[in-house]
């Protein structure tokens, strides 16, 4: 998502400054034209400065780590930025029975009690973690998932870089406001199941299976315990209903209706081929 938004900035002509952990990294095809590449580290708080000096408006869009993200609010506070706009999750509280969510409650405390204007925007399910379990469908024609008929407004990233854009673009007017941000309609895993299968011209199978059979097949692939384990939670919930709400917001922020599932298969079958 941060990408995406640098370069919707970028298309935009608006003043940007990105951070970089490695400058040789970032791309040479032009893209970036007129982007202001900053070099530092979220971990070494030391060489956030430089990067947040002189910035009105900072686009907060990492992993959420809260060591990490305080750290850089606490360098906006230092160099005088005016206005953070922050991907959240949409219920982060200090009690969730999922860490992510407890980390993104911590910070968003921190964020409100640094006196710094702030926005939230917090995403439905992303339509890219889909790419997860891409190589699975490329080899079995089927994908395994522990969210049963549980139904979700699934976003695309892109949609989500666009509202954010938007309201960095013009922060005054969003300023202490949340915005739950999803695709224009629910569906569930056997829906996407559906669209990959009219898309690739052959059956994909939903496989349902329990959150513990799917935190061991994602350890198994290769993820980190606590991220299966975490994984798993989320997955466990969104069978219960959890993600089961649709927000008009991407439309006010952006002037224009959220992509849709068919679209982002379509968009991008050549990753499930």
């Amino acid at each position: 998502m941060g990408v995406e938004a640098v370069r919707i900035l970028a298309r935009k002509g608006l003043p940007t400054r990105a951070l970089v952990r490695d400058a040789s990294r970032a791309p040479q095809d032009g893209s970036r034209s007129g982007v202001e590449i900053a070099v530092g580290d979220f971990d070494r708080p030391r060489t956030l400065d430089a990067a947040v000096a002189g910035v009105d408006t900072l686009l907060l869009i990492s992993p959420s780590v809260p060591g990490q993200e305080i750290a850089v609010i606490d360098s906006a506070i230092g160099q005088g930025v005016q206005h953070i706009v922050k991907v959240t999750n949409h219920k982060a509280t200090g009690d969730s029975p999922v860490d992510r969510r407890r980390d993104h409650a911590r910070i968003e405390a921190h964020l409100k009690a640094s006196g710094l204007a702030y926005t939230l925007l917090a995403p439905n399910l992303l339509l890219q973690n889909l790419f997860l379990v891409a190589p699975m469908i490329k080899q079995t024609r089927g994908f395994v998932m522990s969210a049963g008929d549980g139904q979700f407004g699934a976003i695309g990233s892109r949609d989500v870089s666009e509202a954010a854009v938007a309201v960095a673009a013009a922060p005054t007017g969003h300023v202490g406001r949340t915005y739950l941000l999803t695709g224009p309609e629910l569906v569930t895993y056997a829906d996407v199941a559906a669209e990959l299968t009219r898309a690739l011209g052959h059956e994909i199978a939903y496989h349902r299976v329990t959150p513990e059979q799917h935190r061991e097949a994602m350890i198994r692939a290769g993820l980190p315990e606590p991220v299966a384990a975490s994984n798993s939670q989320v997955f466990g919930l969104i069978a219960e209903g959890d993600a089961a709400w649709l927000s008009d917001d991407i439309a006010t922020l952006t002037g224009r209706s959220p992509r849709s599932l068919r679209t982002f298969v379509t968009d991008h079958v050549g990753a499930f081929e």
